[in-house]
């Protein structure tokens, strides 16, 4: 009886198996590639995220002081201050830009004509620039007798259209270095940079600094030899045996401008140590709930489909973008430990998903906080200068009555620009009325015509013969007006033209801002109207995102052609109001 007992008890056992244990061997075989294949590329996102990010950070330091340099420079050929102003101008900003070792100021004979060192300057004039970017030339980066890394900077100066000398920065690049320091990946993690011909710039590495001083050459790094083969520029990964026979995982993502590279390694088996561990643990689970299975087949048959259907389910749930599924198996077995696990690395992939979050915002606040000292410093900088101008005993009316002019100019551009900021965070409730559409626009034309010609530009309007009426808030349309011809201003060469033109097209108004600027490239074209987009140097591209938002709370469409080359035209429309009533109204 026994043996026959036995003999079922094997039988049901194989049966089990043929039935259940095949399919849930493939299952599991391919949880396991997904799991593994998914935290990979998660691995790898992450570091790519982060050699990115530095990218960009290293940029915007090295753009950063070529703008204060560039920013001294517009300061000393447009006031005409004498010599000894000038000397008090170089020192002063040394000393309140200390990145900056000495900043000297050349005629257009090439000779020194005021430094910010006290005695014969140090700095020469730059032959043989490495980069040019934003109209300032950058040198190598070479080491200075302190042991630290030094770049020369110039700015050439110009005076009625006429060379009129450089301005010559030395500066101080150590805070690149600590920067690089601090971009760390696990325990062995480093991040380098490297030049355009393969030099080491810096490295976070303690024990390979000293390759950074003897400008040690790594093209031959498989990564290096990477990136410069991609096109495009775009951040690439790889998994290569560096010089030392360590495999390593390294992503490079290009500094833009400067033509460096930001590379980041990490040793392959400290990177996927969770992903070894996670498929270690999941091979283990498996083979356990699959011995159990066909140990106790027999009388755990039905309740051994339960787990696997379960966590089935929560893996496709996963797999879909569900971080927040999580399974409930209550066996007491080794299918309840599979699902612990399960539920581990469901947690573990919510906190990895937030730290990318996390990462993400602190990127955001860096680049919103470059887009305010890009688009206040100019105008608190003229601000104060005229201030200054105003304190002086000997300045004249004329010379008084210019820079109040300036400063309550730059006073309204800084309240604008506070005023869109605000507006973009808390937006104001529109007032709506009955408007002339010919109108309002005619008043703003006639406002910005003074700014087209300070800039060499032709603004002109071509009106719809009918009336256009539109029920509209006249303050907020009268912004969003404004920035379109502010923008199609600052991207038109002087001589271009600026049109605006209204008309009727069926049951709408239609007002277009057309320009005979640059364009912009198809590919941005896409992300204009979104915060914090701009195609501008500088900037943190409120303006448009301001602007479709009013348009869309007057129930209106904003939209963009353009061609590089040949122009933008942006297109407003509006549901016109044809009642006699509201046309009276808006008269």
């Amino acid at each position: 009886m026994l043996l026959r007992f036995r003999r079922l008890a094997t039988r049901f056992a194989a049966l089990m198996a043929a039935a259940a244990v095949v399919p849930l061997v493939v299952y599991g075989a391919m949880s396991i590639v997904s799991v593994q294949r998914g935290t990979r590329d998660s691995i790898v996102a992450g570091n790519l995220n982060v050699a990115t990010r530095a990218a960009e950070e290293i940029r915007r330091y090295v753009a950063t002081n070529a703008e204060l340099l560039k920013a001294l420079a517009a300061e000393l050929q447009d006031t005409g201050l004498t010599l000894n102003q000038q000397d008090l101008v170089l020192k002063n900003y040394v000393g309140q830009f200390p990145e900056y070792k000495e900043v000297t100021l050349f005629d257009e004979r090439e000779a020194p004509r005021v430094s910010s060192r006290t005695g014969a300057t140090h700095v020469q004039l730059l032959r043989d620039p490495v980069v040019t970017f934003g109209g300032v030339s950058m040198s190598a980066i070479r080491i200075d007798q302190d042991g630290l890394p030094t770049a020369t900077f110039a700015v050439p100066l110009t005076q009625l259209n006429r060379p009129a000398g450089w301005l010559v920065g030395e500066l101080n690049l150590e805070q690149l270095w600590k920067m690089v320091d601090q971009i760390r990946i696990g325990a062995h993690g480093y991040a380098m940079v490297v030049a355009p011909h393969g030099e080491l710039v810096a490295h976070g590495d303690p024990d390979k600094k000293a390759l950074v001083a003897q400008a040690r050459n790594i093209s031959g790094n498989a990564l290096v030899q990477a990136a410069r083969a991609a096109s495009g520029g775009a951040p690439l990964s790889r998994e290569y045996r560096d010089e030392d026979g360590v495999e390593q995982l390294g992503v490079a993502a290009p500094v833009a401008d400067l033509h460096w590279t930001m590379l980041v390694e990490q040793p392959t088996k400290e990177a996927f140590a969770t992903a070894t561990a996670l498929r270690n643990q999941l091979v283990i689970a498996i083979s356990l709930a699959l011995l159990v299975m066909v140990t106790f087949g027999y009388f755990f048959g039905r309740s051994f489909i339960r787990p696997i259907l379960t966590l089935k389910q929560g893996t496709q749930a996963v797999a879909s973008g569900n971080l927040e599924a999580r399974v409930d198996i209550r066996s007491g077995d080794e299918f309840a430990d599979l699902g612990e696990a399960f539920n581990t690395m469901a947690n573990r992939l919510v906190e990895l998903q937030e730290d990318v979050k996390r990462q993400e915002r602190q990127a955001m606040f860096g680049r919103v906080a470059a887009g305010l000292v890009h688009d206040l410093l100019h105008p608190i900088q003229n601000v104060g200068n005229n201030a200054k101008l105003l304190m002086r005993p000997d300045a004249d009316a004329e010379v008084r009555d210019e820079s109040g002019r300036i400063i309550e100019r730059e006073l309204g551009t800084i309240k604008r620009f506070l005023d869109d900021l605000h507006n973009l965070v808390r937006p104001r409730p529109l007032e709506r009325f009955a408007m002339d559409i010919n109108a309002s626009v005619a008043e703003i034309v006639e406002a910005m015509r003074s700014e087209g010609e300070r800039h060499g530009i032709t603004v002109s309007a071509a009106y719809s013969d009918e009336r256009l009426i539109i029920d509209g808030d006249r303050f907020a349309l009268g912004r969003v007006f404004r920035n379109l011809i502010t923008n199609a201003i600052q991207a038109t060469q002087p001589g271009g033209s600026v049109t605006i033109a209204t008309a009727r097209e069926g049951d709408r108004v239609a007002v277009t801002v057309a320009d005979t600027g640059s364009g912009i490239p198809p590919e941005r074209l896409a992300a204009i109207f979104e915060d914090f987009v701009t195609t501008k140097r500088r900037g943190l591209g409120l303006g448009l995102a301001v602007s479709k938002r009013i348009v869309e709370q007057l129930n209106g469409t904003i939209a963009v052609e353009s061609a590089v080359g040949r122009g933008t035209a942006f297109t407003l429309r509006f549901p016109a109001q044809d009642d006699r009533a509201v046309a009276a109204a808006a008269s």
